[in-house]
């Protein structure tokens, strides 16, 4: 790919070193511009987790949904934190094994969730928008049909 870009440029004419030069300068700025967004979620992420909080929360549903505490954990986080769901899918790989049903939902879910907040926060916050409209809600939506797909497709395949 840096070839074809190298060859490109020189068939164009075009200065590599001082477009690249330039790219670095604005990546740089975009960088501080990103940087509180990306302080602000990793911050309240880790206040989340460390809290206590979300056991709590996830406590209340493991008596009514015959779920793994993990797999409810995974849900929860997911839209807040993709490496905080990755350790969790780890988690119930160790667990249950890989080719377990609640390894098989986990992944399902695990791919067809975002993380919605990160996403959110980083790129609305990058381009200066402060009010979100209807993205928090719509994204959160599509993250519970997700979620619900994966149950009822994994149920209906391997259960």
């Amino acid at each position: 790919m840096v070839f074809i870009i190298v060859i490109y440029g020189l068939l164009k004419k075009i200065d590599l070193y001082e477009a690249f030069v330039e790219g670095s300068k604005e990546a740089f700025k975009m960088g501080f511009t990103i940087f509180p967004n990306l302080l602000a979620m990793i911050l309240s992420v880790n206040v989340l987790i460390n809290s206590g909080f979300l056991k709590w929360f996830v406590s209340l549903f493991i008596s009514n949904l015959k779920l793994p505490i993990e797999l409810i954990s995974l849900i929860v986080t997911k839209p807040i934190s993709g490496s905080a769901s990755l350790a969790l899918l780890n988690t119930i790989y160790n667990k249950y094994g890989v080719d377990s049903f609640f390894s098989l939902l986990a992944s399902a879910i695990q791919g067809c969730t975002d993380t919605t907040f990160y996403v959110i926060a980083l790129y609305y916050g990058s381009i200066g928008i402060k009010k979100t409209r209807y993205a928090l809600a719509t994204s959160l939506f599509g993250d519970f049909v997700g979620i619900l797909t994966s149950i009822i497709l994994c149920y209906m395949l391997f259960g």
